[in-house]
């Protein structure tokens, strides 16, 4: 199910309460938390007039801009960019659960607006399940709207399944930047998406009498008036006809609409949504500790060739040479020699290739304050500039690719026009590996 910002009659922005949690430890010294203090700036400079919003900076203690949410007014926000250059200082360990627990108790109270929480962290913690419960417990449904929790990781020593559950578990969204060099973009979309939400608490009806249903996200996240909201699901039964969709309008308002039921023919819809349903479910198993579900990820990252957290990519390598029919004329009497059927009964060699996935954090390199982009191993430059580009080529087209008739018409490419799309991007990629070429070939010679 595609929820796009137009299915909101009313495009009415909610009002904000806002609080920014900044990780200040030592690890983030240096282009992260300057990328970080970049965003926050323009950030800030989106807040209306009628918001509210309120700063903490944490390490191992909790800095706050004021006791009390502040209007965004222009001069409340200046204090705030002066605080910002005194206090964002990188030193010292990494406490999550302190500032997240003070600014949920500052956001209970909010009245008339959306609260939202920016979670910004590179580092692991210890007691990443426990603050996952006391969220859970915290932020019920109920009829009012709770604090929307927005994650972003930096790196990747921190733990990024405990931020998309922590997303998950209150209607936010989680943003990531994997390399140093789009943090302060990814961060900037992130807060975006959360500054613009048209449609809240969620719920879909009519769902309750399949056999079985399972929906990803299990929570709803608030629609944005900048991008589509995606929720996809698995089930078993008479689907129905035509779902309700309900929620909050930006004046607190209800909203219902009815979506009608269309058929995707020919659309492979368990590998578009396969990468959600499986990050989704790897946070939950990491979660709930749950080995069945583990298991379950495994056979649907099999069935649907999308890699995760507990499967592996390997390449099996055969010679063909030694597997060709023999030709007609050869003689009944003529045997192979002892050195040939040696390589014929070889068993195909396999090379187990490394675990491509993101991980569940790292204590130690947090505990020693390690900064993100310092991860060991790392590969050769020239392999991580073409990979650099090629990614950066590959999620571009992915943001442009979203809506149902381009997967539709990609689906119904033939197989010279895939070669030729595949050539394509290979080549734009290849444009990242230039300058690094020259600077390693050409270094000191002329021409």
């Amino acid at each position: 199910m595609c929820l796009l910002p137009g299915t909101a009659k009313s495009r009415k922005v909610f009002k904000k309460d806002v609080i920014f949690i900044v990780d200040i430890s030592k690890s983030m010294q240096g282009k992260p938390l300057e990328d970080t203090k970049n965003a926050l700036a323009v950030a800030l400079s989106k807040l209306d007039p009628g918001d509210s919003f309120n700063i903490i900076a944490f390490n191992g203690e909790t800095y706050l801009f004021s006791t009390s949410m502040e209007l965004a007014t222009k001069e409340a926000v200046e204090r705030a960019h002066q605080w910002i250059g005194i206090n964002f200082i990188a030193g010292g360990s990494t406490n999550i659960c302190a500032p997240l627990t003070k600014a949920v108790e500052m956001l209970t109270n909010s009245r008339g607006s959306i609260p939202i929480i920016f979670l910004v962290t590179d580092g692991a913690v210890e007691d990443e399940r426990q603050i996952c419960d006391a969220m859970k417990s915290r932020l019920t449904n109920g009829g009012s709207i709770c604090p929307r929790i927005y994650t972003f990781g930096i790196g990747s020593y921190c733990n990024h399944y405990f931020l998309r559950m922590l997303a998950m578990i209150s209607r936010g969204y989680y943003g990531a930047a994997y390399d140093l060099d789009s943090i302060e973009i990814q961060m900037q979309k992130l807060f975006t998406r959360g500054f613009s939400s048209v449609l809240a608490n969620i719920a879909i009806d009519t769902l309750k009498d399949l056999d079985e249903f399972e929906m990803y996200p299990s929570r709803i996240p608030d629609l944005s008036s900048e991008s589509p909201l995606i929720v996809s699901g698995r089930y078993q039964g008479k689907f129905p006809d035509t779902l309700k969709a309900k929620g909050f309008l930006g004046d607190l308002s209800n909203f219902v609409v009815e979506l009608k039921l269309q058929l995707a023919k020919d659309l492979p819809l368990d590998r578009i949504c396969a990468k959600q349903q499986i990050d989704l479910l790897t946070a939950q198993a990491w979660f709930s500790e749950d080995k069945r579900l583990e298991e379950k990820v495994s056979k649907m990252s099999v069935q649907t060739g999308v890699l995760c957290e507990y499967t592996r990519m390997i390449i099996v390598e055969t010679d063909e040479r030694n597997n060709a029919s023999e030709s007609p004329g050869t003689k009944k009497g003529s045997k192979k020699s002892d050195h040939q059927k040696i390589l014929d009964s070889e068993v195909p060699k396999t090379i187990m290739l490394q675990n491509l996935g993101i991980g569940f954090g790292d204590l130690t390199a947090t505990a020693e304050n390690f900064p993100p982009g310092s991860e060991i191993p790392k590969l050769p430059e020239v392999a991580e500039i073409f990979v650099k580009a090629a990614s950066n080529c590959c999620s571009t087209l992915g943001n442009k690719c979203c809506c149902l008739c381009c997967i539709e018409c990609c689906n119904k490419l033939n197989d010279q026009c895939v070669i030729v799309l595949t050539q394509l991007c290979t080549a734009l990629a290849c444009f990242g590996c230039f300058e690094c070429c020259s600077n390693l070939c050409c270094c000191g010679q002329d021409g």
